[in-house]
């Protein structure tokens, strides 16, 4: 089966990190084309064998961009073509149509309560998405959560298909030497009690909150990972409360690392179609971007060795969760809940505003996780508490268990095999 997945950009994000694992599993001939942003993610998915085409979008109304992908997806002769987040959804939608593909599967990663991708609802967005998803065969929820949203905006229940995120919970399992290597690396003691957060730095994170009560705690520091229009503010507050030193702003971590360049023959193409000698290195552009940075606040530089092929020890996802003592995420609003997921993984305790991917499943599933009102009195005592007594690594849960990435991609090829044969499969919106 030759599948089209078409992304809006291909910057560090969820999404993004999520259909690159995907790609890893799917037993079907994959392309991908990013409307804007060939960002690191884009890299690592050409790093792992599959073409990435750049579509050069310009912005929302770029409405030159959609003939140019028309052509794209009418020359790719693709059996089905899946599209990931708003603006290549709408877009994507309409080229497929254009081009003749009439098998079309749309995923919604990133739909909240009250926001998408990070932005407040509106009515016309919520027309506009409708009116685009009419265009396809099938829409992918990533939680049941995420299912019922779809269902009360009034996509039809048949259409829509519940397959969660996944994550490959193999790579997340403790391992003391990457502890203390990460440690290391990023200027913590080692004995250091170390509270940990991970995702973009938006203001619906409230990472603030985060910083707030780390800072009310004397011995404890904070890690978090993650890069976005916040950074600033968050380093600003830090220093005003006179915390500057033990708040370590990582920046984006690109994971999974990529793997050798030329282990495996990709190719990236940029909008003239013609193929390049490697990834584009444009500025990016996107709305979900971030490159690996360096800490703007701490002890550590955090600076990468710059290969590519073999990040720099301890700087990958599990390695900084495995440098952490207990997890926590303030987000009010999520889809899925993916970081708070990798957390239990890597055998932390970890409290939690809201998660999805855990209200979905009974709470004996995931024992180590809590979750908290989010006020900053609460939050504080709870960190106490857990500074209080000591470190402590947890067994991996069967919540992690269930969302293994592998699980995800067979899911999906169900979904992808009801489309392609116009039949569906019966599921359950409560």
């Amino acid at each position: 089966m030759r599948v089209l997945h078409i992304i809006t950009g291909l910057g560090i994000g969820g999404a993004e990190q999520q259909l690159r694992l995907l790609l890893s599993r799917l037993p079907t001939e994959s392309e991908v084309i990013t409307l804007t942003n060939p960002g690191p993610v884009a890299e690592g998915i050409v790093a792992d064998g599959v073409p990435v085409t750049d579509l050069a979008m310009t912005g929302n109304k770029d409405l030159g961009a959609l003939p140019r992908l028309t052509k794209l997806v009418k020359q790719g002769r693709y059996d089905l073509v899946h599209t990931h987040l708003y603006r290549a959804c709408l877009y994507g939608r309409f080229a497929a149509r254009l081009a003749g593909v009439r098998t079309i599967v749309a995923t919604e990663h990133s739909l909240g309560a009250v926001q998408i991708e990070g932005r407040q609802l509106s009515t016309g967005a919520r027309a506009l998405y409708l009116a685009g998803e009419r265009l396809g065969t099938a829409t992918v929820a990533v939680s049941a959560t995420v299912a019922r949203r779809l269902e009360r905006w009034g996509v039809r229940h048949d259409r829509i298909h519940v397959v969660p995120n996944g994550i490959d919970v193999g790579r997340f399992g403790y391992d003391e030497s990457a502890r203390r290597a990460a440690r290391s690396r990023l200027g913590l003691p080692q004995d250091a009690f170390v509270v940990g957060g991970v995702g973009r730095l938006t203001p619906s994170k409230r990472f603030d909150t985060l910083v707030r009560a780390v800072t009310e705690l004397p011995g404890a520091r904070l890690l978090l990972v993650g890069d976005g229009p916040e950074r600033e503010r968050l380093r600003r507050l830090a220093r005003r409360r006179g915390a500057a030193h033990r708040i370590l702003l990582h920046g984006a971590c690109e994971d999974p690392p990529r793997i050798l360049p030329g282990a495996r023959g990709g190719d990236f193409e940029g909008s003239s179609e013609k193929p390049s000698t490697g990834p584009s290195t444009a500025p990016s552009t996107g709305q979900r971007t971030g490159q690996p940075t360096a800490p703007s606040i701490g002890p550590s530089d955090g600076t990468p060795d710059g290969s590519p092929g073999s990040p720099h020890l301890g700087s990958d996802l599990p390695s900084l969760l495995a440098a952490m003592d207990v997890f926590v995420s303030t987000s009010y609003d999520e889809a899925f809940g993916l970081a708070v997921v990798e957390a239990l993984a890597a055998g932390l305790p970890v409290l939690h505003v809201t998660c999805p991917a855990l209200h979905d499943l009974p709470a004996t599933d995931a024992p180590g996780a809590r979750q908290i009102s989010g006020s900053l009195p609460e939050l504080v005592a709870d960190l106490r508490r857990f500074e209080e007594t000591g470190p402590r690594r947890l067994p991996v849960p069967r919540a992690a268990r269930h969302y293994d990435i592998s699980h995800s991609a067979e899911q999906l090829m169900t979904v992808y095999g009801h489309a392609v044969r116009g039949t569906a499969p019966t599921r359950e919106v409560s």
